[in-house]
């Protein structure tokens, strides 16, 4: 009796595990799915702008959490990737991040020059006229997308650039 109330107990836990997974895979979100923020209701992961000149990053989302470090440049671009309550977990283009309080955070969208210097150009097109010289690192304002490139203003210059040189702005993303 004892040796079939063990055997039952393997095959109980194996269906446990069976149907469990089963449950996990049919909860994981699709890619047509996008999975959304349960505060906001808007989608996760998503890009926003640092509001403010200042913010502290914190290891948990409220005051009492330590401060892991502060962002100092306004408009930097952000991606937010969970919310709890007031609080936001963003993550920069280097994938350092934590928790920051939503009033530091805005919608306006904006990039960041990721890779080497970058031709603003007159039309999304290779041979188009450059307007201005982006160097890395520098912050535009986010206008319209196509598949492959991204208008933006910066520094008072107006044009198109390469999204493959952009951190702030999903590949697959258009944006009218």
């Amino acid at each position: 009796m004892i040796a079939w109330v063990q055997g039952f107990r393997v095959v109980q836990t194996a269906i446990c595990a069976v149907v469990l997974s089963c449950c996990m895979a049919s909860a994981q979100p699709t890619s047509q799915t996008p999975t959304l923020g349960p505060e906001t209701n808007l989608p996760l992961p998503r890009y926003v702008s640092l509001k403010a000149s200042e913010s502290n990053v914190r290891r948990g989302p409220s005051l009492s959490h330590r401060i892991d470090w502060v962002y100092t440049r306004r408009n930097m671009p952000l991606q937010v990737i969970a919310e709890y309550g007031h609080w936001r977990r963003v993550i920069d283009r280097d994938g350092q991040g934590g928790w920051v309080h939503y009033s530091m955070l805005s919608g306006a969208r904006t990039v960041l020059i990721n890779k080497e210097t970058t031709a603003l150009r007159a039309r999304p097109d290779e041979t188009s006229l450059e307007n201005a010289l982006l160097e890395p690192g520098v912050i535009a304002r986010l206008g319209e997308c196509n598949a492959d490139w991204c208008q933006l203003t910066a520094g008072g210059y107006r044009g198109w650039a390469p999204k493959s040189v952009l951190w702030g702005v999903a590949p697959t993303e258009l944006r009218d």
